[in-house]
């Protein structure tokens, strides 16, 4: 029998599958029957106690004894946020807190399947890190600017802001600029691994761009509804953005993830994208340093799309606002009435710790809010990050008619640059809902209401 064999019986990854090799040399070498090895592998793996101290089964049955468990007796406890969610999306979750190294979880209100775990999906985990629990696109983050410019701006200028957005900015799969983007990202040490090394080049070739997918650079309306020390009760132009590290973040986590695959063999089908690299280990240590840079680098691209756009404008920034959410932090909660050390993970969902600030967008026609932590404990400080698909890619676009979208638009008063119908208000989740499920985690303090906007065309393949 092959290892895959062995595995697909249920023999624990590692010594037992060495042992089992031997077992099985040692068994047909003995006389045994071949076609009796499946029964003989399987009766070990049922009741390994029983065949510690056989002469011929004991090394195999002590390794599989003494193996470390491939899923928890008991999932690790979470909670969820919002009714109605997708069935596959909570089963994700709940597989998730059947890993081993788990420690607690949170699903938001605006969950949806995903990789390994849903988007929407919070996992804490002791001394590990899950490459496809942060996501594909690493650091994918928000960022909201509100410009020194009069309100009347968004209607009266509109040409001078689309033109702004037109030539600061880039959308799609392979988007660059020739002239690249300067910034002190590009200055740090990117030989921390070998995939951020081998793609510097590309990386800044991408600076200060968005992508695809639900990526977006809008202007809109945003008014705070309360003085703060950095902004005073009112109505703003802002400029909103959100994207992430963009390709070379996906090769960082396309890399990482295949190695914890391999490393994680033992797990079952269903959790295998939830396979896991030790923080200790020389892989898991390489991917902590290169999700970290790649948090700078997706900062870095929101910077430059700020500067240049307010650059072009000639205006001044009154305030600046930003937060990730497809990253992993270490950090210390109470589980189970003990303060723990803990890696968590949140898949699109804001960290939203006690007076932590942060924002939450809607779509093109329905408003995003800035937003302020409660510090819940049992979401592990974390809310929603949007408002969360409720169909997918290849539905949406056959659902929906620009005819019908524009009239929605028209209705809102929105002006659309560019989009996929794919990301049309109607494939998101009503959310106003979105936030009224989860009042417990944050407060909102400003709403920010789209007006012009701009997104990958239509056609592009997705990379949220």
């Amino acid at each position: 029998m092959k290892t895959k064999d062995l595995l697909s019986l249920g023999v624990p990854m590692g010594e037992p599958v060495k042992k089992a090799a031997d077992f099985i040399a040692d068994f047909v070498l003995a006389g045994g029957d071949k076609e009796r090895i499946r029964d003989e592998v399987e009766a070990i793996l049922g009741d390994p106690g029983s065949f510690t101290d056989d002469e011929l089964r004991g090394e195999f049955a002590n390794a599989a004894l003494n193996a470390p468990p491939v899923t928890r007796k008991e999932p690790a406890p979470y909670r969820q946020w919002g009714e109605g969610l997708e069935e596959q999306a909570v089963e994700q979750m709940e597989n998730a807190c059947r890993l081993p190294v788990t420690v607690a979880g949170a699903l938001m209100p605006d969950a949806h399947v995903g990789y390994g775990l849903p988007i929407g999906g919070v996992l804490a985990t002791e001394n590990a890190v899950i490459p496809y629990a942060v996501g594909v696109d690493i650091a994918c983050r928000m960022k909201m600017t509100v410009l020194d410019l009069p309100i009347d701006h968004l209607e009266k200028k509109e040409d001078k802001l689309i033109r702004a957005l037109e030539n600061e900015t880039r959308f799609g799969i392979g988007a660059s600029f020739k002239k690249r983007r300067d910034h002190d990202v590009m200055d740090e040490d990117w030989n921390v691994t070998p995939i951020t090394k081998k793609f510097r080049d590309k990386a800044w070739s991408q600076l200060g761009t968005s992508g695809s997918g639900n990526h977006f650079v809008e202007f809109g309306r945003y008014t705070q509804a309360e003085d703060s020390p950095e902004l005073r009760a009112g109505t703003y132009v802002a400029l909103l953005s959100h994207s992430g590290s963009r390709g070379t973040g996906a090769q960082v986590c396309n890399h990482y993830s295949r190695i914890a695959m391999d490393e994680h063999a033992e797990l079952p089908r269903e959790l295998i994208h939830l396979a896991w690299l030790g923080l200790d280990s020389s892989a898991g240590a390489e991917y902590w340093e290169g999700m970290n840079l790649m948090g700078r680098y997706a900062a870095a691209n929101h910077a430059c799309i700020h500067r240049h756009v307010a650059e072009h404008l000639g205006v001044g920034v009154l305030f600046d606002l930003e937060n990730h959410h497809n990253f992993a932090w270490k950090e210390s909660h109470m589980v189970d009435g003990e303060r723990r050390e803990m890696i968590v993970h949140r898949k699109g969902a804001t960290p939203a710790g006690d007076g932590v600030m942060g924002i939450i967008p809607g779509s093109m026609a329905t408003p995003g809010f800035v937003v302020r932590g409660k510090g819940s404990t049992p979401s592990l400080e974390s809310a929603s990050h949007g408002a969360g698909r409720v169909m997918s890619r290849k539905k949406a676009s056959k659902k929906f008619k620009w005819s019908d979208v524009d009239k929605v638009l028209k209705d809102r008063g929105v002006k659309l640059i560019s989009a996929g119908l794919d990301e049309v208000p109607g494939v998101y989740k009503n959310i106003h809902e979105v936030m009224l499920a989860q009042t417990d985690l944050v407060e909102v303090v400003g709403q920010f209401d789209p007006k012009l906007v701009k997104m990958a065309p239509h056609g592009e393949r997705p990379e949220d």
